[in-house]
């Protein structure tokens, strides 16, 4: 084998060194010409640029899918496999000779070097690794050395979100491809991808996205190494082994600098680095890359030209010659000639492969490149099947090809799905193409080119859908061009930039929609508060015009405009000035930050000095003096509610003009509490319970902001809830007793029920309803209905405010009555057979500081009938169910447990244990100044006879001197009652004179002698 280089020009050098370019200038300098390219996607490329020199009726394409051919072409750009053996055209040139290595395909661009040339000029394209060879293997050839335009510089390791724009990530497999950039678009707002799978079409939209600046990511496999003019400026790789169609191995210098030369075009400097998993490259490799100083290619790929066609056997042993010059080395068998091995061994092929033009035929369908990439026997079964056509029919069945073509012609489903159907119609495509094959291939070819545009068009939508947020990539392309971004806003908050969606406008505050992290997401951003800024400002305007109408605040502490939060209230050392914290943006800046701020604080303090203008007022009063002003203090501090025990030492000291003072705020002095009924609203309630709750952190505790619906519904009473915080009931207006929770203002009507009731005394005039002796009382349907409670409720309420419960037998109780000529027996209850329920009246709010004795109901229902005389209830002890012993209750007291004869009658608890009520005190509250209200010279108690009148401050003090304090007085006439009653002080007695004649006289006076 003799070869020449004579007539040849190789101009090598690395990336970037304008080869390409040069090859195009010289090949329309000539009369004809053809180029040959290592890619599809590379020679379209090259046929648009030749097309824009000297038109498209002179410039041809040849691929194997694809056969543009004007009839006077006089330009052909083709993929080397496409280039023929010989030529007549003045100009030849192979570009990327460096391929002639290629394990896979090396030794079709050995062949076409070594034998294709063109009449006037041929050049060799490619890297300067392969000078020594081509020295050798052509003797004579001209070697032009170009120079790298740009410098290349190693940037190091960086994490992927952390790559500069217009940056290539390079990977080596589809998952690893495909992951990248779904990163990416999560964190940067989208890439274009590049696979070697992908159709040509697909594959020059991806790289138009990227060219356009609609994304500023690439991410490919090492098809971006051939030849691809990009636009880009840095080149990082993510992985560094590759599979090489035989094995996974490491990338070589001269691959990694092939790849890492895309950086950087023209005289602009490009970088290189490694991301993800890849470790840093080493000092010597980094400056083999930057100096493009690599290992030279010691041979290249061969197989030979010369094919024995006289059998199958016959063809094997000439694909398996060895070349005969030095450099040269047999390739590894390829996909054509693997498929010949596998068809050889079938009997049927061999029986019908009998004729060396049917063993070229053979050799010819052996050649359809396996575009699925199938097993190697799943592709022989197909090249079988068109074979057997070609040998028996002399054309491939259309009938079988149009089913095919059918079943590929379906654009649904995704990424991988569109891939494997592209794949397909592309076999079909090379079948159409091929001479001869079909009996219509001008139809098959646009048919089959058709359905591969569409599929690749579905495919690239999908890949953009995916790995491209338009909204993102759209506005990154205006900053960089730094346009004014055109933003609009809907009536219910949505932002739009430049048509897309970013986010809501809630107030002064922007929400993106967009989640992801990193420099993009926060130029995303930035754009749109650059573009909200005006919005601001309007926003701010009106605002600080609005009225008082359009601010709410919410349970949340959340202050609203127009539904909009802007602000939220912060607790501070007065409960009644919270602070206000603005929910606002930074776009959101000088004067017009300051009016929203003022303007809301204006309203927050029109609005609680609203809703509770009694507090503030009493807050703000200039007229209270001493004690008086003190108290209202507390009260105000207490937020309107103070236990009156707690404050019984002030109360005794306060004078009238001072209690009366008070009661012009809306003070109300109750038995149990000094309180201002106006609060005991659903609204003040509620403002109360949240100032509390800001003050104390309590927006998240137990029990906040549910007993306001209670008391908006006009609920009485509620039964309590062990897990909320108790200081909520108190807020909402109610006392907490136990199991049960009662409005304030109910129990002081309680009280008022309850007082007449002691204060009768037998035999002063007609009894009231639940009167029993003076100093005890049953519980009435009266206080039942207003308390909304049943007769275990009123247990528990009785017990938590002080009383104590003596029991009797329903006949005891009947035969007491009875002696006292009072009404039926029915009167007398042991157990109410039924409860008042919880539907209590609305209008409860007593707006007078007087007590207001409530009419007596109709008699409560007893056990027995309510017409039993008291001789029935006596009788009532034969019924079959035995009667329950009726509850008296009395005022309770310290000594309670210490009465001779141990724990009174009817108590429960074991003796020695005194009752309490719910704040440890074991009286009851309010007994102190009951039947003297307020201390006042010509007050008297309700249903009293005046007896204290200008006694002074009596009631102030001490228990031993309050009679109230101490309890009622009791009946002297109808004895000692059933328990341990407490004593009452007397008035002395006259002394008697003493009878001369008793023993005791006898004995003083014995005394008084010895005494002498």
């Amino acid at each position: 084998m003799i070869l020449s280089g004579r007539s040849v020009t190789a101009v090598l050098g690395p990336t970037n060194t304008g080869k390409t370019h040069f090859a195009i200038d010289r090949m329309v300098a000539h009369g004809s010409g053809m180029i040959g390219l290592p890619l599809r996607l590379l020679a379209r490329e090259v046929y648009t640029r030749v097309v824009e020199r000297v038109g498209v009726k002179n410039v041809a394409l040849i691929t194997g899918e694809e056969k543009i051919t004007p009839p006077n072409a006089r330009f052909s750009v083709c993929t080397v496999e496409a280039l023929p053996r010989e030529t007549k055209v003045a100009f030849v040139a192979i570009d990327e000779i460096q391929l002639a290595g290629d394990l896979e395909r090396g030794h079709i661009f050995t062949d076409r070097l070594l034998h294709l040339r063109g009449r006037e000029e041929t050049l060799l394209l490619g890297s300067a690794t392969m000078k020594p060879i081509l020295l050798q293997l052509l003797p004579g050839i001209t070697v032009v050395e170009r120079p790298r335009l740009s410098q290349l510089f190693y940037a190091g390791q960086k994490k992927i979100t952390r790559l500069p724009q217009r940056t290539a990530i390079v990977a080596f497999s589809a998952d690893e491809v495909y992951a990248i950039a779904e990163l990416i678009r999560r964190q940067r707002g989208g890439a274009a991808v590049v696979l070697g799978a992908l159709s040509p079409r697909t594959r020059n939209a991806q790289v138009g996205l990227y060219q356009e600046g609609d994304v500023d990511y690439l991410v490919a496999t090492d098809a971006i190494g051939m030849g691809l003019n990009l636009d880009v400026d840095h080149v990082a790789f993510a992985q560094d082994r590759k599979f090489d169609g035989y094995q996974f191995r490491n990338l070589n210098p001269g691959e990694l600098g092939q790849i890492a030369g895309r950086a950087g075009r023209h005289v602009k400097d490009g970088t290189f680095g490694v991301t993800g998993r890849v470790d840093p490259l080493d000092d010597e490799l980094v400056e083999r890359l930057e100096t493009h100083q690599f290992d030279p290619v010691k041979v290249l790929q061969w197989r030979t030209e010369r094919f024995d066609f006289s059998s199958v056997a016959a063809l094997q042993r000439s694909l398996d010659a060895t070349p005969r010059v030095e450099g040269l080395t047999r390739a590894l068998p390829a996909t054509d000639q693997q498929s010949l091995e596998y068809l050889s061994r079938y009997p049927e092929v061999s029986d019908i492969t009998d004729r060396p033009e049917r063993v070229e035929k053979l050799w010819e369908a052996c050649a359809l490149p396996d575009y699925r990439r199938i097993t190697p026997a799943q592709h022989a079964d197909l090249i079988q099947s068109l074979y057997f056509d070609l040998v028996r029919r002399g054309t491939v069945n259309e009938d079988f090809l149009a089913e095919q073509v059918r079943r590929a012609d379906r654009t649904d489903g995704e990424i991988d799905t569109l891939s494997a159907r592209i794949a397909q119609i592309r076999t079909w495509t090379y079948v159409s193409n091929r001479p001869g094959w079909l009996a219509d291939p001008t139809h098959w070819q646009e048919k089959t080119r058709e359905i591969e545009d569409r599929l690749s068009d579905a495919l690239h939508e999908r890949l953009t859908k995916r790995f491209v947020d338009r909204r993102t990539s759209v506005l990154m392309k205006r900053l960089r061009e730094n346009a004014m971004l055109e933003a609009e806003i809907s009536v219910n908050g949505d932002v739009f930039v430049e048509g897309h969606a970013m986010g809501q406008l809630s107030g002064f505050r922007f929400t993106p929609i967009s989640g992801g992290e990193g420099p993009d997401a926060k130029a995303v951003q930035t754009a749109a508060h650059k573009a909200l800024a005006l919005e601001f400002e309007a926003r701010a305007a009106r605002l600080h015009a609005s009225g008082n109408g359009d601010f709410a605040i919410g349970s949340d502490g959340v202050v609203r405009w127009l539904g909009d939060p802007i602000a939220r209230l912060i607790g501070t050392d007065h409960v009644l000035h919270p602070r206000v914290l603005l929910l606002a943006d930074e776009q959101l800046t000088g004067n017009a930050r300051d009016h929203v701020a003022a303007r809301v604080e204006r309203f927050v303090n029109h609005h609680i000095s609203t809703v509770l203008k009694p507090l503030d007022d009493l807050s703000r009063a200039e007229d209270l003096q001493g004690l008086a002003k003190g108290l209202a203090f507390q009260l105000v501090e207490n937020l309107g509610v103070l236990f009156r025990r707690d404050v019984a030492d002030d109360v005794k000291s306060l004078d009238q003009d001072g209690r009366a003072s008070m009661r012009r705020y809306g003070v109300r002095f109750g038995a149990y509490h000094i309180f201002m009924p106006a609060l005991l609203k659903p609204a003040p309630a509620e403002m109360i319970t949240l100032l509390w709750a800001l003050k104390n952190d309590g927006l998240d505790k137990p029990g906040y902001g549910d007993l306001i619906p209670v008391l908006a519904a006009g609920r009485t009473s509620v039964v309590t809830d062990a897990n909320f915080e108790r200081t909520f009931y108190k807020l909402a207006g109610f006392r907490f007793l136990g199991k049960r929770a009662v409005r304030i203002d109910i129990l002081e009507r309680l009280a008022d029920l309850i007082r007449p009731l002691l204060q009768w005394k037998p035999g002063s005039g007609s009894r009231p309803d639940g009167a029993y002796d003076g100093r005890r009382f049953t519980a009435t349907t009266a206080m039942l209905s207003i308390l909304g409670a049943t007769p275990d409720d009123m247990e528990e309420i009785l017990k938590g405010l002080g009383y104590r419960a003596d029991s009797v037998s329903p006949e005891e109780a009947a035969a007491h009555l009875s002696a006292q000529g009072g009404v039926a027996a029915a009167a007398v209850q042991a157990e109410p057979a039924e409860a008042a329920g919880d539907d209590s009246a609305d209008d409860a709010d007593p707006s007078s500081d007087e007590p207001q004795a409530e009419a007596s109901a109709a008699p409560v229902e007893a056990t027995a009938e309510a017409a039993m005389d008291a001789g029935s209830v006596a009788s009532g002890a034969a019924e079959t169910a035995e009667p329950k012993p009726v509850l008296l209750w009395r005022p309770g007291g310290r000594g309670d447990t210490q009465r001779s004869g141990g724990r009174p009658t009817g108590d429960r608890r074991p003796q020695g244990q005194g009752r309490r009520n719910e704040g440890g005190e074991a009286r009851v509250e309010g007994q102190r100044d009951e039947r003297r209200r307020d201390g006042g010279r010509n007050e008297k108690p309700e249903g009293g006879r005046g007896k204290f009148a200008g006694k002074g401050d009596r009631q102030d003090r001490g228990n031993g001197g309050d009679r109230k304090d101490r309890g009622p007085r009791p009946d002297r006439d109808s004895g000692r009652p059933q328990g341990g009653q407490r004593f009452e002080a007397k008035p002395p007695r006259k002394e008697k004179p003493i009878d001369p004649d008793s023993p005791f006289a006898k004995l003083a006076a014995l005394k008084d002698q010895l005494k002498k």
